[in-house]
């Protein structure tokens, strides 16, 4: 951890405490994070992914927005942390009540039989061809000690994840959050845009990224890639596609398919990004009723879990990523969110375990 970094971080952290509206992120392939604060004004709620177009700003949305998790669109005014003036107390070190940590020794979900009751409902749905694909998801809550810091959480994992996406932010709306994800959902400026379809999931072979990959993989990457195509077209673009190639995900590998278009015309990302969310990599397929089916029978609210986190500027740069690997930092506990995409071929223990690898994205950061 560099000097500078120890510096930002207590900074960062006592952000939080204060409650002050930001953001921290590093987009793959940067070195250096991106920064952003709203000190002026209240954070603006949006209703509907629509109500995005021509809109900038850093925007947290959920999986399915509610009076309770709105859309949040952070309308910075400093966008460096060096520009940050806390001239009312000495800034905290990681010792405050409101910044969390957990003891050790936690790795599964303290309710298995609820992961399990779950998987069978889904599965029988999907055995019985009322779905092709649907997507289970679950938490892991943890308890917090008090020398957990959530910037050097952050500052860490940019350096363990170089190929994702990798946020800490806080609203008084959302609370805080940190995640790092490898999903494009829009990405892009001026007539060149990208997104992507990822799914299926493999841990990598002695650090490298594995070759062969099984039929239910590709069955489910498939499934991903042609509601993306199918999604498009629907709106008049026709994409160049590269793939699918295995890419990495922390210590997994995902199959990726791009896709990238053009748009003649930058002011309706907001009708874009209401056509692609949620994809079928965090919902399923037929789309609405996969959506109905996880919102009636999954038992737990995923908040902004599977929604979409990042940058949107229509007139610069726009970077939206799926928020994967992310937890929510409560003051007395850190919730963890996993899941995975499941067929009709799809067995128990093998779902179990994918989601287990995923969680140790977030451990990690805690435990680092």
């Amino acid at each position: 951890m560099t000097p500078q970094n120890l510096a930002h971080g207590k900074i960062i952290d006592e952000l939080i405490r204060r409650q002050c509206s930001f953001a921290i992120y590093r987009i793959p392939g940067e070195e250096t994070p991106h920064f952003l604060m709203q000190r002026e004004g209240a954070v603006r709620s949006i209703d509907s992914i629509t109500a995005l177009n021509e809109k900038r700003g850093f925007v947290i949305a959920p999986f399915r927005a509610s009076e309770a998790c709105p859309i949040v669109l952070i309308e910075p005014d400093i966008f460096s942390l060096d520009d940050v003036v806390l001239c009312d107390d000495a800034v905290a070190g990681t010792d405050s009540d409101d910044v969390p940590a957990l003891h050790d020794g936690h790795s599964l979900h303290p309710h298995t039989n609820d992961y399990v009751a779950c998987f069978d409902t889904f599965i029988r749905a999907l055995r019985t061809k009322q779905f092709e694909k649907l997507v289970l998801s679950r938490s892991l809550t943890l308890e917090k000690k008090t020398d957990f810091s959530p910037a050097m959480a952050f500052y860490q994992a940019c350096e363990r994840y170089v190929h994702s996406y990798v946020y800490l932010c806080y609203t008084p709306q959302t609370g805080v959050w940190l995640g790092s994800t490898p999903e494009i959902i829009l990405s892009g400026g001026q007539g060149e845009w990208s997104t992507v379809a990822l799914a299926g999931t493999q841990s990598l072979q002695n650090g490298e990224l594995p070759q062969l990959w099984d039929d239910k993989n590709r069955e489910e990457q498939g499934y991903v890639s042609s509601y993306i195509r199918r999604q498009l077209l629907s709106l008049g673009i026709r994409p160049v596609e590269k793939g699918p190639y295995p890419a990495f995900a922390g210590a997994l590998s995902h199959l990726k398919t791009d896709f990238c278009f053009s748009l003649a015309d930058n002011k309706e990302l907001g009708h874009l990004l209401n056509q692609l969310h949620p994809t079928p990599a965090v919902c399923g397929l037929p789309k609405e009723e996969a959506y109905q089916f996880i919102l009636e029978n999954e038992g737990y609210d995923r908040r902004y879990y599977t929604g979409f986190i990042g940058w949107i500027d229509p007139a610069g740069r726009t970077d939206l990523y799926v928020n994967l690997r992310c937890m929510h930092i409560a003051p007395d506990r850190l919730t963890l969110y996993a899941g995975g995409g499941l067929l009709a071929s799809s067995e128990l223990e093998d779902e179990w375990q994918e989601t287990e690898k995923k969680l140790k994205t977030m451990l990690s950061m805690i435990h680092a």
